[in-house]
């Protein structure tokens, strides 16, 4: 049932990742056809049968056909970062699998055997960078026990010693005799499952760490046969789009549905608990009678305020009583007040809009005991519990069928999964007489909320004459966990760390330190944006060390490096960018030309990087950007350097431009014009991206590469130009009048 096919959905052409989910059932669903393998889960034996032969596993990582193909069953949303080929690497390297045979294709939604292990595998997601980190041993344990039992069969078959065979390349040998994977695939099921495997040694690696390997996605994706959730068509199927308020917390009065009604195409309008939904046969009549719909709204609980008076009311907590401690050691003040060489700032960050190119999508179908949905889906445990809530099921009753998304940046990752309860509730509220497939359009994303929290920062930092480091900080913002159902298990003693994390204190050697964190009470709906607190963390953390070796007249590498000593990863990042920069050799500068550096820990990987840019009276040119990354085992090093130049881009487009605003509770930008995001010619001209080598367990490549980058763009303007940038967006022309 979870792998229900799209019965009316365009056909998928024959390419690696483009096996049907009626495809999976005929090959998986018919015994004796096929090799099926699974890990258990840790505590879910008895559950998922224990000790029983490999062909009786009810959820399965990898399956191997008779046609010789070899499907990894993919736990984790595929939205552009590369699980799609990074999961099936590690398969294949332990399988010792012929790349053109890997095949990938999406988990149903179900826990504990596709849950994230990295979240105790209660909760099946994607999300903080842990795809390939918290599959790594799983995988790899799955590819080696299938190859053992593919040899065992082959040494009954052939009744030779299990040691004497040899695999490669998807073959199985012994002297002359050869057999491929698909037909030892049926006797291969049959074989008892080895209790222990032996993994691979890392110096045989063949596919992981393979500089060329080629994206399993890439043909669907680039020729537009990758199906996303506003390409799947069902009978009878209906397109919605929802009235929202005009302010974050309003509700609905009252709203008169004529004039939308008369609009042809149009079937009906409905009342749900996030607005009114316009329901029409195609996109384009739901959203004339959205436009024809009026409605009255309850602005009494809404929030009204604009960012300018929010921002006012963030200094003055700043620099009122304190709040709670997130982090103290040493005595900071009295460190602060002795020290020669001392920095401070005051350091304000907007909100930020995610923007994914593909806007929420979703389709439901609804039935009396039974709700089927699409959607690229990141947070497939939550959105069963919320979809089941919204239309009085049980979540083992909501079905999710997980499709590419194209882009998220943490945006599908909704503590109550707004536009899923959104399309389930519209799907309740039409008595599920006709499948629903809801659209946000460009405009209903940006002025959606979710978005990056606004924070200030205030920062001091001193160097003593034995020099020692002193810090104190100051944070306000919006708690992004704070009344959701993660609050309680991730606030500890008051403070949010999606808040705060990232800090002076956990990055650099400091004895005297003093972080704390005022918690501000906004209407305007929060989420993780990539990289989550470590966007604003970083860059008040680099900007201030940067200044603070400045005041001491020390070199900014050499001085991080002093203040690195318990931190051996950040020293060997920091290190290998420093050199592939050339920063030993005399900058070409000129006039306008400067270069900064950055160095930042987040979700396990470290990324140092070295920024040149070129002012032109206002205007900030990034022209090159040199990136040294340390993330443990590189699986697949092309999708790191993609994933560290992406992150790169995305964070120019925050540092440079991005902003979301309001104006007495109504959000002011509504589409790309207003709400601006880094085009190709805005792009440094040359981007480096250099793997420090490991032998570390991976660790995350999505989110990391982003916050060093506005710091190092930062730390170069003021090397060019002696301002400081301490508001973002960059503007020039406001701080030179500061």
């Amino acid at each position: 049932m979870y792998f229900r096919h799209f019965e009316h959905a365009a056909p998928s052409p024959a390419a690696a990742t483009e096996l049907t989910r009626r495809q999976f059932l005929k090959v998986t669903g018919v015994a004796g056809t096929g090799l099926t393998l699974g890990l258990l889960v840790p505590g879910v034996a008895a559950a998922a049968g224990g000790g029983a032969p490999i062909g009786s596993f009810a959820m399965p990582f990898v399956h191997i056909a008779p046609d010789n193909t070899v499907t990894v069953i993919c736990k984790h949303l595929e939205a552009g970062q590369g699980v799609w080929t990074g999961l099936p690497a590690i398969v294949a390297e332990e399988l010792d699998a012929a790349w053109s045979q890997m095949r990938v294709v999406n988990a149903p939604a179900q826990v504990p055997q596709y849950g994230n292990l990295a979240m105790g595998g209660q909760i099946q997601l994607t999300g903080g960078s842990t795809a390939v980190a918290n599959s790594w041993q799983q995988l790899r344990e799955a590819g080696a026990t299938a190859r053992a039992m593919l040899v065992r069969a082959a040494a009954k078959t052939w009744k030779v010693p299990a040691n004497d065979i040899t695999v490669s390349e998807g073959v199985v040998s012994h002297g002359k005799r050869t057999a491929t994977f698909g037909q030892l695939a049926h006797a291969a099921a049959q074989q008892p499952v080895p209790a222990q495997v032996q993994l691979k040694d890392p110096a045989n690696f063949r596919i992981i760490g393979n500089d060329k390997l080629p994206r399993l996605d890439s043909r669907a994706k680039s020729t537009g046969k990758q199906q996303f959730g506003i390409d799947v068509r069902l009978p009878g199927m209906m397109t919605a789009v929802v009235m929202r308020p005009p302010r974050f917390g309003g509700k609905v009065t009252s709203f008169d549905a004529s004039k939308a009604k008369a609009v042809a195409g149009v079937v009906d309008v409905v009342q749900i608990p996030r607005g009114v939904a316009v329901v029409g046969r195609d996109m384009w009549s739901a959203k004339q009678g959205r436009e024809a719909l009026q409605v009255t709204w309850d602005e009494s609980g809404a929030e009204k305020r604009g960012t300018d008076a929010l921002m006012k009311e963030y200094r003055a907590m700043g620099a009122g009583k304190e709040a709670v401690t997130v982090t103290k050691s040493g005595d900071a003040d009295a460190a602060l007040a002795q020290a020669g060489k001392r920095v401070e700032g005051e350091f304000e960050f907007p909100y930020l809009a995610h923007a994914p190119m593909e806007p929420l999508t979703a389709v439901c179908r609804l039935s009396p005991d039974a709700c089927e949905v699409w959607a690229g889906s990141q947070f497939q445990t939550v959105d069963q519990a919320n979809i089941a809530a919204a239309v009085g099921l049980k979540p083992a009753q909501v079905s999710i069928n997980t499709l590419a998304a194209g882009g998220t940046f943490g945006r599908r990752a909704t503590p109550d999964s707004d536009y899923l309860s959104e399309v389930a509730s519209i799907a309740k509220a039409t008595g599920g007489k006709y499948p629903v497939r809801l659209i946000w359009t460009r405009e209903d994303d940006v002025t959606g909320g979710r978005y990056r929290p606004m924070n200030y920062h205030r920062v001091a930092a001193a160097l003593g004459k034995d020099g020692k480091v002193a810090w104190r900080q100051r944070i306000v913002g919006q708690s992004i966990v704070g009344g959701t159902a993660f609050a309680a298990m991730m606030i500890k003693d008051g403070v949010d760390p999606t808040a705060v994390g990232g800090s002076a204190a956990e990055q650099y050697d400091l004895t005297d330190v003093h972080v704390s964190w005022t918690e501000a009470k906004v209407g305007v709906p929060v989420l993780w944006w990539r990289s989550v607190e470590n966007t604003h963390m970083a860059y008040s953390k680099e900007v201030i060390i940067d200044e603070l070796a400045q005041a001491a007249g020390q070199d900014p590498v050499a001085f991080r490096l002093a203040l690195l000593q318990k931190h051996p990863r950040h020293v060997g990042a920091l290190k290998l960018v420093a050199e592939k920069a050339g920063w030993d050799k005399p900058f070409a500068g000129g006039a306008g030309r400067g270069r900064g550096v950055a160095v930042h820990e987040s979700f396990g990987t470290v990324v140092a990087q070295v920024a040149e840019v070129t002012v032109t009276g206002d205007k900030i040119t990034v022209d090159r950007v040199v990136c040294a990354v340390d993330c443990g085992v590189a699986v697949t090093p092309d999708v790191i350097r993609a994933q560290m130049q992406s992150a790169i881009g995305y964070g120019l487009s925050a540092a440079l431009m991005g902003k979301i605003t309001l104006t007495d509770g109504h959000v002011d930008q509504t589409n790309f014009h207003q709400y601006q995001v880094l085009r190709m010619p805005d792009m440094p001209r040359l981007i480096e991206v250099h793997i420090v080598p490991s032998a570390n367990a991976p660790s995350g490549v999505g989110e990391p590469g982003l916050p060093p980058i506005a710091p190092a763009v930062a730390n170069a303007v003021r090397a060019a130009t002696g301002v400081r940038l301490r508001t973002l967006p960059f503007d020039l022309a406001a701080a030179r009048r500061a």
